[in-house]
């Protein structure tokens, strides 16, 4: 196990149950103990693999999912295969209610075959458990709620770019965390082949190969260590890294997922493909004047860059609404043609 020297920040739930905005606004991760403790589910999950699937199942939509099945030999690791060619499992379609019957009877075993079921929409699944099951004062943020399913796994070192708590509602977690700016340390994967969707840490942190991945040291130096019992929450800022183990035979986390930006903004992962195809291959001393460019226009503005243009004549240099948006996103679409 990874010597982690740092833990996140831990808070109680508020005795209003309801989070303050400079919570959600935390540029840290921060664990809120007890947060959903009082959660119907959690309470019906503290029981048994039977209670939590017979309250689960009251909910079920009836819609099949797709859940990653593997050998015991993978070791509940959700990763690529030893040539990078595939990877170590399979996806099936299946419905909720078999998963679940199959997670209870797997639970039994000493040593059962991965599956898990990543980040499934709760609205459309289990339509009706949020109206049991919800955060207090979360719902202006609008936050897209999803539920993740199975038994003892280890999900790579990640990021997302929405913010995101995290709801332990059966099973232990274990997350180590690293700030944005570890990025270098932590050997990322491909960027267009990855298990599921985002790019990933090569690194086992079950077992890191030091020879292959020095920098990783360097990682942990800034690493922090969350570990939730059920009915525990962990908030988890936009583009920190992630790494995830369930630690018990039937684990069960709800998260919610939003955006500090209006939703009519693009995502962030398509600028960068765009760059790559526009950019990455220029001579280097264009790519030096296209980064002067982007400083001038996106990350670094002059204060008053824009005062020599009347404010009614800058178009989408003036702050973004909806129609400039949509303006953009044409625009693009016909230079991408």
């Amino acid at each position: 196990m990874l010597k982690i020297d740092a833990c996140a920040s831990e808070i109680l739930r508020p005795a209003c149950g309801q989070l303050s905005d400079e919570l959600l606004a935390s540029e840290e991760p921060v664990i809120i103990r007890s947060l959903v403790a009082d959660w119907p589910a959690t309470s019906a999950c503290k029981q048994s693999p039977k209670q939590a699937v017979d309250y689960l199942q009251r909910f079920d939509a009836g819609h099949p999912l797709t859940a990653c099945l593997g050998d015991t030999e993978c070791d509940g690791r959700v990763f690529y295969n030893s040539d990078m060619s595939g990877f170590n499992f399979r996806s099936e379609r299946m419905p909720l209610a078999h998963a679940l019957r199959q997670l209870a009877v797997n639970a039994a075993l000493e040593k059962p075959p991965l599956m898990y079921i990543a980040s499934t929409n709760i609205d459309r699944w289990l339509p009706g458990f949020r109206d049991h099951n919800e955060i207090a004062g979360l719902a202006v943020k609008q936050p897209l709620a999803s539920i993740w399913l199975g038994n003892r796994s280890r999900i790579a070192a990640h990021y997302d770019f929405p913010s995101n708590i995290a709801c332990c509602v059966a099973g232990r977690r274990r997350f180590v965390l690293f700030p944005p700016e570890q990025l270098p340390n932590l050997y990322v994967g491909p960027l267009d082949f990855t298990p599921a969707g985002q790019p990933i840490s090569l690194v086992d942190f079950k077992n890191p190969d030091y020879q292959r991945f020095p920098k990783f040291r360097t990682a942990l130096k800034s690493a922090q260590l969350a570990e939730l019992e059920p009915g525990d929450a962990l908030l988890i800022p936009s583009m920190w890294w992630h790494h995830v183990e369930a630690l018990d035979s039937f684990n069960v986390l709800v998260n919610y997922w939003w955006r500090n930006s209006p939703p009519f903004m693009g995502a962030p992962f398509g600028a960068l493909q765009h760059a790559m195809l526009a950019l990455r291959e220029l001579p280097p001393e264009q790519r030096k004047v296209w980064r002067g460019i982007f400083d001038h226009y996106i990350f670094d503005p002059p204060a008053a860059q824009l005062d020599h243009i009347p404010e009614s004549a800058r178009g989408v240099l003036n702050p973004l609404d909806r129609d400039a948006a949509a303006k953009i996103r044409a625009s693009l679409l016909r230079s991408l043609q």
